[in-house]
Protein backbone atom coordinates (compact mmCIF):
# COMPACT_ATOMS: atom_id res chain seq x y z
CA UNK A 1 0.00 0.00 0.00
CA UNK A 2 1.08 3.25 -0.75
CA UNK A 3 0.42 7.09 0.38
CA UNK A 4 0.51 9.51 -2.80
CA UNK A 5 1.04 12.05 -0.30
CA UNK A 6 4.42 10.81 0.79
CA UNK A 7 7.77 12.18 -1.04
CA UNK A 8 10.29 9.54 -2.52
CA UNK A 9 12.67 10.71 0.74
CA UNK A 10 9.87 9.50 3.11
CA UNK A 11 11.46 7.03 5.57
CA UNK A 12 10.54 5.37 8.92
CA UNK A 13 12.28 8.23 10.51
CA UNK A 14 9.41 10.80 9.34
CA UNK A 15 6.60 9.31 11.43
CA UNK A 16 4.82 12.62 10.70
CA UNK A 17 3.74 11.37 7.27
CA UNK A 18 2.47 8.10 8.47
CA UNK A 19 -1.46 8.88 7.90
CA UNK A 20 -2.36 7.24 11.27
CA UNK A 21 -0.19 9.44 13.22
CA UNK A 22 -1.31 12.61 11.55
CA UNK A 23 -4.97 11.61 12.55
CA UNK A 24 -4.19 11.15 15.90
CA UNK A 25 -2.63 14.51 15.65
CA UNK A 26 -6.54 15.67 14.45
CA UNK A 27 -4.92 16.53 10.96
CA UNK A 28 -7.07 16.29 8.06
CA UNK A 29 -5.85 13.15 5.93
CA UNK A 30 -7.07 12.15 2.67
CA UNK A 31 -8.73 9.01 3.66
CA UNK A 32 -9.37 7.88 7.58
CA UNK A 33 -6.85 5.68 8.54
CA UNK A 34 -7.83 1.97 9.63
CA UNK A 35 -6.82 -1.08 11.51
CA UNK A 36 -8.62 -3.83 13.12
CA UNK A 37 -8.47 -4.84 16.73
CA UNK A 38 -6.96 -8.45 17.41
CA UNK A 39 -5.97 -7.96 13.21
CA UNK A 40 -2.98 -10.82 13.94
CA UNK A 41 -5.43 -13.50 15.09
CA UNK A 42 -6.61 -17.01 14.65
CA UNK A 43 -8.56 -16.04 11.58
CA UNK A 44 -5.08 -16.21 9.75
CA UNK A 45 -4.41 -19.92 8.84
CA UNK A 46 -0.68 -18.30 8.40
CA UNK A 47 -1.51 -17.81 12.41
CA UNK A 48 -2.68 -20.61 12.88
CA UNK A 49 0.37 -22.47 11.44
CA UNK A 50 2.75 -20.43 13.62
CA UNK A 51 0.84 -20.75 17.04
CA UNK A 52 0.75 -24.89 16.46
CA UNK A 53 4.84 -24.35 16.64
CA UNK A 54 4.45 -23.22 20.56
CA UNK A 55 3.21 -25.35 23.11
CA UNK A 56 1.19 -23.01 25.11
CA UNK A 57 -0.23 -19.23 24.44
CA UNK A 58 2.37 -17.47 26.77
CA UNK A 59 5.46 -18.81 25.47
CA UNK A 60 3.85 -17.75 22.23
CA UNK A 61 3.55 -14.48 23.43
CA UNK A 62 7.17 -14.45 24.63
CA UNK A 63 8.40 -15.53 22.20
CA UNK A 64 9.83 -12.04 19.99
CA UNK A 65 10.00 -13.62 16.26
CA UNK A 66 6.91 -15.80 16.35
CA UNK A 67 5.49 -12.34 18.03
CA UNK A 68 6.31 -10.52 14.87
CA UNK A 69 5.79 -12.23 12.47
CA UNK A 70 1.98 -12.90 13.36
CA UNK A 71 1.97 -8.84 13.70
CA UNK A 72 3.09 -8.58 10.14
CA UNK A 73 0.97 -11.04 8.91
CA UNK A 74 -2.12 -8.85 8.69
CA UNK A 75 -0.43 -5.71 7.31
CA UNK A 76 1.08 -7.94 4.47
CA UNK A 77 -1.73 -9.08 3.59
CA UNK A 78 -4.53 -6.61 3.66
CA UNK A 79 -2.28 -3.18 4.29
CA UNK A 80 -3.44 -1.72 7.10
CA UNK A 81 -2.39 1.37 8.40
CA UNK A 82 -1.11 0.55 11.61
CA UNK A 83 0.45 -2.63 13.13
CA UNK A 84 -0.24 -3.34 17.11
CA UNK A 85 1.70 -5.74 18.78
CA UNK A 86 0.61 -9.02 19.39
CA UNK A 87 0.73 -10.13 22.86
CA UNK A 88 -1.91 -10.10 25.66
CA UNK A 89 -2.97 -7.90 28.59
CA UNK A 90 -2.47 -10.67 31.15
CA UNK A 91 1.26 -10.25 30.88
CA UNK A 92 1.23 -8.02 33.49
CA UNK A 93 -0.06 -10.07 35.84
CA UNK A 94 2.18 -12.54 35.31
CA UNK A 95 5.16 -10.20 35.29
CA UNK A 96 3.49 -9.73 38.87
CA UNK A 97 4.01 -13.26 39.95
CA UNK A 98 0.62 -14.36 39.17
CA UNK A 99 -0.06 -17.55 38.17
CA UNK A 100 -1.51 -17.12 34.44
CA UNK A 101 -2.27 -20.06 32.08
CA UNK A 102 -4.28 -20.17 28.67
CA UNK A 103 -6.50 -23.23 28.63
CA UNK A 104 -7.97 -24.29 25.31
CA UNK A 105 -11.81 -23.90 24.77
CA UNK A 106 -11.68 -22.09 28.45
CA UNK A 107 -9.52 -18.85 27.99
CA UNK A 108 -7.22 -17.33 30.71
CA UNK A 109 -7.10 -19.10 33.71
CA UNK A 110 -5.33 -17.59 36.46
CA UNK A 111 -5.01 -18.50 40.72
CA UNK A 112 -7.09 -16.38 42.25
CA UNK A 113 -6.18 -13.25 44.40
CA UNK A 114 -7.17 -11.82 47.34
CA UNK A 115 -5.12 -9.32 48.40
CA UNK A 116 -2.21 -6.93 46.69
CA UNK A 117 0.52 -8.83 48.70
CA UNK A 118 -0.55 -11.93 46.97
CA UNK A 119 1.70 -10.53 44.05
CA UNK A 120 4.95 -9.84 44.41
CA UNK A 121 5.74 -6.04 45.43
CA UNK A 122 6.20 -3.63 42.33
CA UNK A 123 9.72 -3.29 40.76
CA UNK A 124 9.97 -1.41 37.42
CA UNK A 125 13.50 -3.05 36.18
CA UNK A 126 12.10 -6.36 37.27
CA UNK A 127 8.97 -6.02 34.85
CA UNK A 128 11.18 -4.68 32.07
CA UNK A 129 13.10 -7.64 32.65
CA UNK A 130 10.75 -10.13 32.66
CA UNK A 131 8.51 -8.31 29.50
CA UNK A 132 12.23 -8.03 27.88
CA UNK A 133 10.95 -10.64 24.68
CA UNK A 134 7.72 -8.13 24.54
CA UNK A 135 10.03 -5.18 23.53
CA UNK A 136 12.57 -7.30 21.62
CA UNK A 137 9.21 -7.90 19.20
CA UNK A 138 8.54 -4.03 19.00
CA UNK A 139 11.93 -3.63 18.00
CA UNK A 140 11.81 -6.37 15.32
CA UNK A 141 8.69 -5.65 14.39
CA UNK A 142 9.59 -1.67 14.02
CA UNK A 143 12.54 -2.55 11.11
CA UNK A 144 10.83 -5.03 9.38
CA UNK A 145 6.82 -2.22 8.83
CA UNK A 146 6.78 -0.78 5.77
CA UNK A 147 7.42 2.73 6.37
CA UNK A 148 4.00 4.11 5.87
CA UNK A 149 2.36 1.86 8.46
CA UNK A 150 2.52 2.58 12.55
CA UNK A 151 3.21 0.51 15.43
CA UNK A 152 0.87 0.29 18.25
CA UNK A 153 1.75 -0.85 21.72
CA UNK A 154 -0.61 -1.65 24.46
CA UNK A 155 -2.00 -3.12 27.82
CA UNK A 156 -4.84 -3.91 29.88
CA UNK A 157 -6.33 -1.39 32.06
CA UNK A 158 -6.43 -1.81 35.67
CA UNK A 159 -9.93 -2.50 36.34
CA UNK A 160 -9.70 -5.24 33.15
CA UNK A 161 -6.86 -7.02 34.68
CA UNK A 162 -7.80 -6.69 38.31
CA UNK A 163 -11.00 -8.46 36.74
CA UNK A 164 -9.06 -12.07 35.85
CA UNK A 165 -6.74 -11.60 38.96
CA UNK A 166 -9.69 -11.75 41.29
CA UNK A 167 -12.52 -13.72 39.27
CA UNK A 168 -9.22 -16.26 38.00
CA UNK A 169 -10.78 -16.44 34.35
CA UNK A 170 -13.64 -14.62 32.56
CA UNK A 171 -16.81 -13.98 33.69
CA UNK A 172 -20.29 -13.64 32.70
CA UNK A 173 -21.74 -11.33 36.21
CA UNK A 174 -18.46 -10.72 38.35
CA UNK A 175 -19.40 -11.28 41.28
CA UNK A 176 -16.04 -11.61 43.25
CA UNK A 177 -14.54 -8.62 41.80
CA UNK A 178 -17.65 -6.17 42.41
CA UNK A 179 -17.92 -7.71 46.01
CA UNK A 180 -14.27 -6.77 46.50
CA UNK A 181 -14.43 -3.38 44.81
CA UNK A 182 -17.41 -2.34 46.92
CA UNK A 183 -17.50 -4.10 49.84
CA UNK A 184 -13.06 -3.47 50.08
CA UNK A 185 -12.02 -0.56 48.45
CA UNK A 186 -8.97 0.17 50.30
CA UNK A 187 -7.63 -3.14 50.04
CA UNK A 188 -8.99 -3.53 45.86
CA UNK A 189 -6.99 0.27 45.56
CA UNK A 190 -4.45 -1.03 46.72
CA UNK A 191 -4.28 -3.82 43.72
CA UNK A 192 -5.52 -0.80 41.35
CA UNK A 193 -2.46 1.55 42.44
CA UNK A 194 -0.39 -1.45 41.79
CA UNK A 195 -1.50 -1.96 38.11
CA UNK A 196 -1.75 1.70 37.51
CA UNK A 197 2.44 1.18 38.52
CA UNK A 198 2.71 -1.68 36.56
CA UNK A 199 0.87 -0.49 33.13
CA UNK A 200 2.23 2.75 32.94
CA UNK A 201 5.74 1.29 33.29
CA UNK A 202 4.84 -1.38 30.70
CA UNK A 203 3.45 1.50 28.02
CA UNK A 204 6.80 3.46 28.49
CA UNK A 205 9.39 0.73 27.81
CA UNK A 206 7.04 -0.24 24.80
CA UNK A 207 7.62 3.23 23.69
CA UNK A 208 10.81 3.04 24.30
CA UNK A 209 11.43 -0.21 22.28
CA UNK A 210 9.32 1.64 19.01
CA UNK A 211 5.70 1.73 19.95
CA UNK A 212 4.80 5.23 18.28
CA UNK A 213 1.10 5.30 19.55
CA UNK A 214 -0.86 3.42 22.43
CA UNK A 215 -3.66 1.33 23.27
CA UNK A 216 -5.33 1.29 26.77
CA UNK A 217 -8.20 -1.55 26.95
CA UNK A 218 -10.42 -1.30 29.64
CA UNK A 219 -12.87 -4.52 28.44
CA UNK A 220 -14.95 -4.80 31.28
CA UNK A 221 -15.60 -1.28 31.72
CA UNK A 222 -19.13 -1.32 31.00
CA UNK A 223 -19.97 -3.43 33.91
CA UNK A 224 -19.82 -0.51 36.48
CA UNK A 225 -22.34 2.24 38.09
CA UNK A 226 -21.25 5.65 37.22
CA UNK A 227 -19.88 6.33 40.57
CA UNK A 228 -17.52 3.19 40.26
CA UNK A 229 -16.91 4.07 36.49
CA UNK A 230 -15.42 7.20 37.51
CA UNK A 231 -13.15 5.75 40.53
CA UNK A 232 -12.16 2.06 39.44
CA UNK A 233 -11.52 3.21 35.45
CA UNK A 234 -11.31 7.06 35.28
CA UNK A 235 -9.09 7.78 37.60
CA UNK A 236 -6.53 5.24 36.86
CA UNK A 237 -6.74 5.69 33.39
CA UNK A 238 -5.76 9.66 34.04
CA UNK A 239 -2.75 8.20 35.96
CA UNK A 240 -1.46 6.29 33.62
CA UNK A 241 -1.80 9.16 31.39
CA UNK A 242 0.00 11.56 33.18
CA UNK A 243 2.76 9.00 33.83
CA UNK A 244 3.40 8.33 30.26
CA UNK A 245 2.88 11.82 28.79
CA UNK A 246 5.26 12.89 31.65
CA UNK A 247 7.86 10.82 30.25
CA UNK A 248 6.66 10.71 26.58
CA UNK A 249 4.49 13.62 26.07
CA UNK A 250 3.96 13.15 22.44
CA UNK A 251 3.09 9.74 22.08
CA UNK A 252 -1.02 9.30 21.66
CA UNK A 253 -3.06 7.47 23.75
CA UNK A 254 -5.96 5.29 22.29
CA UNK A 255 -8.32 4.67 25.36
CA UNK A 256 -11.24 2.02 25.20
CA UNK A 257 -13.66 1.71 28.08
CA UNK A 258 -16.01 -0.95 26.40
CA UNK A 259 -19.43 -1.02 26.47
CA UNK A 260 -19.50 2.46 28.68
CA UNK A 261 -22.39 4.19 26.97
CA UNK A 262 -23.08 7.65 27.85
CA UNK A 263 -20.27 7.65 30.61
CA UNK A 264 -17.95 7.28 27.59
CA UNK A 265 -18.00 11.16 27.82
CA UNK A 266 -17.33 11.18 31.24
CA UNK A 267 -14.27 8.92 30.11
CA UNK A 268 -13.22 11.17 26.91
CA UNK A 269 -13.31 14.33 29.65
CA UNK A 270 -11.51 13.32 32.77
CA UNK A 271 -8.97 10.70 31.53
CA UNK A 272 -6.78 12.53 29.17
CA UNK A 273 -6.44 10.20 26.67
CA UNK A 274 -5.94 11.51 22.67
CA UNK A 275 -8.86 9.39 20.80
CA UNK A 276 -11.30 6.96 22.46
CA UNK A 277 -12.34 2.91 20.74
CA UNK A 278 -16.43 3.43 20.53
CA UNK A 279 -17.98 -0.08 20.81
CA UNK A 280 -20.76 -1.17 18.18
CA UNK A 281 -23.61 -0.17 20.36
CA UNK A 282 -22.61 3.66 20.25
CA UNK A 283 -25.06 5.87 18.25
CA UNK A 284 -23.18 7.48 15.02
CA UNK A 285 -24.83 11.15 15.19
CA UNK A 286 -24.40 11.24 19.14
CA UNK A 287 -20.87 10.27 19.18
CA UNK A 288 -20.25 12.85 16.36
CA UNK A 289 -21.97 15.54 18.31
CA UNK A 290 -20.34 14.70 22.10
CA UNK A 291 -16.98 12.80 21.60
CA UNK A 292 -15.53 13.34 18.44
CA UNK A 293 -15.26 17.68 19.38
CA UNK A 294 -13.03 15.99 22.39
CA UNK A 295 -11.16 13.35 21.09
CA UNK A 296 -10.82 11.44 17.90
CA UNK A 297 -12.87 8.97 17.43
CA UNK A 298 -11.53 5.22 16.48
CA UNK A 299 -14.60 2.27 15.36
CA UNK A 300 -17.03 1.15 15.72
CA UNK A 301 -18.22 -1.41 12.86
CA UNK A 302 -19.89 -4.21 14.25
CA UNK A 303 -17.37 -7.84 14.50
CA UNK A 304 -19.94 -9.70 13.52
CA UNK A 305 -20.60 -7.30 10.23
CA UNK A 306 -16.89 -8.46 9.26
CA UNK A 307 -17.84 -12.06 9.41
CA UNK A 308 -21.16 -11.38 7.29
CA UNK A 309 -19.29 -9.55 4.46
CA UNK A 310 -20.72 -8.82 1.33
CA UNK A 311 -23.18 -5.87 1.39
CA UNK A 312 -24.32 -5.73 4.74
CA UNK A 313 -20.89 -5.26 5.65
CA UNK A 314 -19.91 -2.89 2.82
CA UNK A 315 -23.02 -0.46 3.78
CA UNK A 316 -22.39 -0.48 7.26
CA UNK A 317 -19.12 0.62 6.95
CA UNK A 318 -19.71 3.65 4.26
CA UNK A 319 -22.83 4.53 7.16
CA UNK A 320 -19.93 4.50 10.02
CA UNK A 321 -17.77 7.02 7.23
CA UNK A 322 -20.51 8.87 5.97
CA UNK A 323 -20.93 9.84 10.16
CA UNK A 324 -18.07 10.22 11.13
CA UNK A 325 -15.24 10.28 8.81
CA UNK A 326 -15.69 14.73 8.39
CA UNK A 327 -14.21 14.74 12.05
CA UNK A 328 -11.20 13.39 13.57
CA UNK A 329 -11.26 9.24 13.02
CA UNK A 330 -9.81 6.07 12.76
CA UNK A 331 -12.05 3.49 11.04
CA UNK A 332 -11.64 0.39 13.24
CA UNK A 333 -14.29 -2.55 14.56
CA UNK A 334 -16.18 -1.84 17.55
CA UNK A 335 -14.32 -5.16 19.44
CA UNK A 336 -11.82 -7.72 18.36
CA UNK A 337 -11.87 -10.12 14.74
CA UNK A 338 -13.76 -12.99 15.59
CA UNK A 339 -12.02 -16.01 14.66
CA UNK A 340 -14.67 -17.34 12.41
CA UNK A 341 -13.85 -14.28 9.96
CA UNK A 342 -13.28 -15.22 6.74
CA UNK A 343 -9.78 -13.43 5.60
CA UNK A 344 -11.66 -12.85 2.12
CA UNK A 345 -14.02 -10.84 4.39
CA UNK A 346 -10.91 -8.35 5.80
CA UNK A 347 -9.56 -8.13 2.10
CA UNK A 348 -12.55 -6.74 1.10
CA UNK A 349 -13.52 -4.73 4.02
CA UNK A 350 -9.50 -3.30 3.58
CA UNK A 351 -10.11 -2.33 0.19
CA UNK A 352 -13.07 -0.64 0.56
CA UNK A 353 -11.74 1.83 3.16
CA UNK A 354 -8.27 2.22 1.04
CA UNK A 355 -10.37 3.68 -1.99
CA UNK A 356 -13.09 5.44 -0.19
CA UNK A 357 -13.14 9.43 -1.28
CA UNK A 358 -15.64 11.37 1.05
CA UNK A 359 -18.43 12.84 -0.62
Amino acid sequence: MTDSAKTPETSKSEPSEKRFLRALRREVVDRPPFWFMRQAGRYLPEYQAIRARSKNFLEFCYNPAMATEVTLQPVHRFGMDAAIIFSDILVIPDALGQKVAFEPGRGPVLEPIGEAKDLSPFDAEKQKAYLAPVYEALRLTKAALPPETALIGFAGAPWTIAAYMIEGGSSRDFEKLKAFAYGRPAAFAAIIDMLVEAVAAHLIAQVEAGAEALQLFDSWAGVLPEPQFQRWCVAPAAMIVRKVKAVHPDVPIIGFPNRAGALYGMYASESGIDAMSIDATVPLDWARDSLQPRVVLQGNLDPMMLVTGGEAMKADARRILAALAKGPFIFNLGHGVPQITPPSHVAELSALLQNWQPT
